[in-house]
């Protein structure tokens, strides 16, 4: 098996507000996935990568899920989430397992070297162990060179002090065919947009699939279960009059369901990232929502 190295700089926290370093992270991850909405390796190579441009392209442009962390000799198992990206243009980003993280990167040859501008996201996570996993990767990957080796879809980073991150390269979703949980409202006003997670009563309760062969979208709003036509089109998606059932539910769901409703006999543009399905309409409004596993 061959090996690459990479040179990962250390990482600075970005102390600023929280919801400014996610939008800054956000801006990052979305660079350094450029080029990795259908997830085709167009290289045409499979199985151990080798030295140089080959293995950098079975690196870059593709989502890694990070799968566990050794620390001296012990083994910690990733919580669900936790991923990092290699851009095709050199940039890095991901995520811990509990914050986002991005940064700058140059690629030379079998060489990553990250910026110092890498940042994070500021959220403390309650999950148990969430915290203490983000520690060790961010550690791990971070003021380090790092030698990766890539078999059959796993990527394995050493650092040089004998530390591993293992990673499985995960699929794209596909539009049709997918049920897409949605997690969070997209609020469109003068200053822009900003997304909004789902009330916790509708966590979970809200989702949608999108039917190539009907050419229609059906699912649940949080309260009602809804059906309308769906045609898509050039990065766009006409949505016709929504059908639901006509049940009551409480407030936050019947909130979450109106919200959604507004979306429906008109045209959304959508963008399709990796497991991730972002909807917008013209005057801002919209959602994002995430692939079922």
């Amino acid at each position: 098996m061959h090996t690459q190295r990479l040179t990962l700089s250390a990482r600075s926290v970005l102390s600023a507000r929280s919801s400014l370093g996610l939008l800054a992270v956000t801006g990052l991850l979305a660079t350094a996935a450029c080029g990795t909405e259908s997830g085709d390796d167009k290289s045409g190579s499979s199985g151990s990568g080798s030295v140089g441009t080959r293995n950098a392209t079975e690196i870059a442009g593709k989502h890694w899920n990070v799968e566990s962390v050794t620390v001296g000799g012990t083994k910690h198992d990733a919580p669900a989430g936790a991923y990092v990206e290699f851009g095709k243009d050199g940039k890095v980003g991901g995520n811990y397992g509990c914050n986002h993280f991005g940064a700058s990167a140059e690629i030379k040859g079998d060489t990553i070297v990250v910026g110092d501008d890498a940042i994070t996201t500021m959220k403390a996570c309650t999950a148990k162990g969430a915290m203490e996993f983000e520690s060790r990767l961010g550690d791990a990957i971070s003021d380090s060179t790092i030698k990766a080796a890539v078999d059959d879809g796993k990527l394995t980073l050493t650092t040089k002090d004998g530390h591993t991150v293992k990673l499985t390269a995960e699929q794209p979703a596909e539009l049709h065919g997918t049920k897409w949980n949605v997690t969070s409202l997209v609020k469109g006003d003068v200053k822009g947009e900003s997304a909004v997670p789902l009330a916790s009563e509708a966590e979970g309760k809200v989702h949608l699939t999108f039917d190539e062969k009907a050419g229609t979208v059906s699912g649940q709003l949080g309260c009602n279960r809804v059906t309308a036509k769906a045609t898509v089109s050039d990065g766009g998606i006409t949505l016709g009059r929504a059908g639901t059932t006509r049940k009551m539910c409480s407030a936050s769901l019947m909130d979450t369901e109106k919200a959604l409703l507004k979306l429906f006999d008109g045209t959304v543009k959508y963008q399709l990232k990796h497991r991730t399905l972002t909807l917008t309409s013209e005057n801002g409004a919209g959602l994002q929502a995430a692939a079922a596993e």
